[in-house]
Parts: C-alpha cells; structure tokens; sequence
C-alpha cells in the first residue's frame, strides 16, 4: 500500500485494539449507570421492598437476548451489528437500514437524557446556566471520543470503575451504619400472592431498562482484539457482574431507607449517606456527575459507530465512513453526533427522551431476536469459528421481549 494510500480517509480502517478487560468494561460503563443510580425509587414504588426481585426477573428476561446478541456478534463482528444481523437474518436491506438507524438513535437520544441528568448533578457544585452546562459537556466529551478508540473507552473503563466504586461506597455505608441489614434478609423474600407479584411485575419493566447497553458492545466488535473469543465473554460477563451489583445495591437500599422516602426519591442512592456527613455525601455526588459523564461518552461512540457501519455498507452517504488517517475514528460520524445530542438536549425534556429510547430499544431487541431465528432455521451453514446457541434460546428472547414492549404500551 502506498504512502497516499495510508493516509486516504477512505481506505483507513478501524483499529482492532480493545481486549476483553476494556469491552467489558465498556459493557460496564453503559449498563451501570442513570439505571442504578434513579431507578431504584421508581422500582420500589411498585415492587416495595421486594424491588430486588424485579431485578433479578429483569436480568432473567435481558439474558435471552444477551445470548442472541453473543452468537451474532461472532457471525458478524462489524460496526452496526444489529443491521448486519437483520439485514442477514430478513435478506433486507431496507429493513437493515432502519434497525441500524433505530440503534443510532437510541444512542444518541439516550445521551441527550443523559447529558440533561449529568449537567442537574453538575450543578452541585458548579452554579452554570442549565443549557451552558450542557454544551459544555457534550462538546468535551465529543472531543473526547474523536480522541481514538483505545484512548476514549480507557477513559470510560476509568469512569466505569470510579462509578462501580460509587455503588461499593452505597454497600459499605448501608451494611455499616445498618448493622442488622443481614439479619433482616429474609424480608425481601416475596410471599406467594398476586398482590406482591403484580408489584414485582410491573417493576421488572422499570428494571429490565437499566440492564439496557450491553447490546453497545456489540458496535464495537470491528475494533476487538479476536471477537469470537472476546464478544461472548463480553456480553456475559457485563451481564452478570451488573445483575449482582444491581441486586446487592438494591437490596441494601431497600433494607437501610425508610420506604416512603425512598419511593419519592429522584437521588434514592443519595439518601444512604444523610448522616454520613458533607465529605462522603460530596464525593458520592461526584461519582454520580462521572457516572453520568460516563454514559453520554459510551453512547457517543456506540452511535458514531452505527453510522460508521452504515456507510460503510453502502446504506448512508460515504462521507460518514471516513475515518481520520491519525486518530483512526470515523470523525464526520461522531460530528454529526454531537451535533444532535445538543439539539435534542437543548430542545426536549428528560423524561421524553427516556420514554423514546425505551421503546426504541425493545423493537430493536425483538428485531435482533427474530433475525437470529430466521438465520438457525435458514438451515444454512455457518462459516468459520462461531460461538452458537440453540434454537429456542433466541425464541425465548423474542417472546420476552414482546411481552414487555406490549406492557409498555398498555
């Protein structure tokens, strides 16, 4: 290859240079975070103290899904994945397009939700006009994430371990200044009545979406280390290590806060250190500000992807797949972004950006679900060394998935 051609944009391509740790972490970093840290209130409103519960269902339901997703990414380690493997599974294009632009958007609209919640913590300890914070922050983790790939998801491995560090900072204060905590475990055990488990159900819905960014890792498959090793593993590990922190966080929370707090509660985590004293409640309140910092980069960088991956297999214009000869990331993609993270944060409230990305999400998953099914019953062979499950696995995974988007609308 010559030296011109080294340096044309068009013929550069994505690094390979993510290893299992840092997809694991990024898996991490996208998962836990707004989920966690808001959503254990809104669950303990419908589930009580069996919210843990809920999460344990959400995780059960999330993992179906979790185990198309490993399969697919090894046949396909590409960026946009899902509209690879719909385009495969439904022989479409068209349809490809649109998952893939499903996908794209619900990255990009989540971070505008994101980024909203980010600059509200910011604000602790900052006094900023609402909507300058707000550009400030996305303008600097734009720049972060056209930084390069290995560089930007470092940087979220590090915030993904300072926010996990937040969720032991929650455990450790709850199981110390809550002494009897473990003796009263046996509380969050659910009787055997349709009052309890109405309660639980509906609250898996509020759950299962804090499970939601484990599919991202998958966008990032064009740039990991051996794929069919590191993609399964991946997606598992992010899956299990989040449902354990998830039920022991909930768990303490419920046990340590008075219930009628907790539920009216939009910080449910931030009440474990009422008399922990200014120091500990500070540095909570900073973990939380990274947390969330933290969620709006990984999605920036799974949704200049997406469109990275669209471009590049014809389906959007070619400008979008040029990569930067240096910084080896695809620079007009995460530009335009940017670009509509702002508008959409600047222009919509919170809670409607979290509704859309929530619907958008489940289509997505039933779609990926489907594609899988199509492609195992196709009878066709796989190529190459391929992670596989069997049939009634993605099956499950759809029905699932059905069931909580038609709640949803109910």
């Amino acid at each position: 290859m010559s030296k011109h051609q080294k340096n044309d944009p068009h013929n550069t391509t994505l690094k390979r240079g993510l290893s299992l740790p840092l997809v694991t972490l990024y898996g991490l970093g996208v998962t836990i975070g707004a989920g966690i840290y808001v959503l254990v209130g809104a669950t303990a409103a419908k589930a009580g103290i069996f919210a843990p519960v809920s999460f344990i269902l959400a995780a059960f339901v999330t993992g179906f899904t979790g185990l198309s997703y490993a399969e697919l990414s090894t046949r396909m380690p590409v960026s946009a994945g899902e509209a690879a493997y719909v385009r495969a599974g439904f022989n479409s294009s068209t349809l490809a397009l649109v998952v893939g632009l499903m996908v794209a958007a619900s990255g990009v609209i989540s971070s505008a939700a994101v980024s909203i919640g980010a600059a509200s913590y910011l604000q602790h300890f900052i006094s900023l006009p609402s909507w300058f914070s707000i550009l400030l922050i996305v303008l600097v983790l734009g720049m972060t994430a056209l930084w390069g790939i290995i560089e930007s998801v470092s940087l979220a491995a590090i915030f993904t371990l300072v926010e996990i560090s937040g969720l032991a900072l929650v455990l450790y204060i709850g199981l110390t200044a809550h002494g009897d905590i473990l003796a009263s475990s046996d509380k969050l055990i659910p009787p055997f009545e349709p009052g309890a488990w109405s309660g639980i159900l509906s609250a898996s819905l509020l759950a299962f979406f804090a499970f939601v960014g484990f599919e991202d890792i998958a966008n990032v498959a064009e740039e990991v280390k051996n794929p069919r090793h590191t993609m399964p593993w991946a997606i598992f590990l992010t899956l299990i290590i989040s449902t354990l922190i998830y039920i022991a966080v909930v768990a303490v929370v419920v046990l340590a806060v008075p219930m009628d707090k907790l539920t009216g509660s939009a910080a449910p985590l931030a009440l474990i250190f009422k008399n922990s004293g200014a120091g500990v409640t500070n540095t909570f309140n900073l973990i939380a500000v990274i947390a969330t910092l933290n969620g709006v980069l990984i999605q920036m960088i799974m949704a200049s992807r997406i469109l990275y991956g669209l471009a590049s297999q014809g389906e959007l214009p070619r400008a979008l797949a040029i990569v930067h000869p240096k910084t080896r990331t695809p620079v007009n993609a995460t530009v335009l972004v940017i670009l509509i993270i702002l508008v959409l944060a600047l222009l919509l409230p919170i809670t409607k950006l979290a509704e859309v990305t929530s619907t958008i999400v489940l289509m997505v998953f039933t779609m990926v679900n489907l594609a899988l099914i199509r492609l195992k019953l196709s009878g066709k062979p796989v190529a190459g060394d391929v992670f596989q499950i069997p049939t009634f696995l993605p099956f499950i995974g759809l029905l699932t998935c059905m069931a909580l988007l038609l709640f949803g609308w109910i």
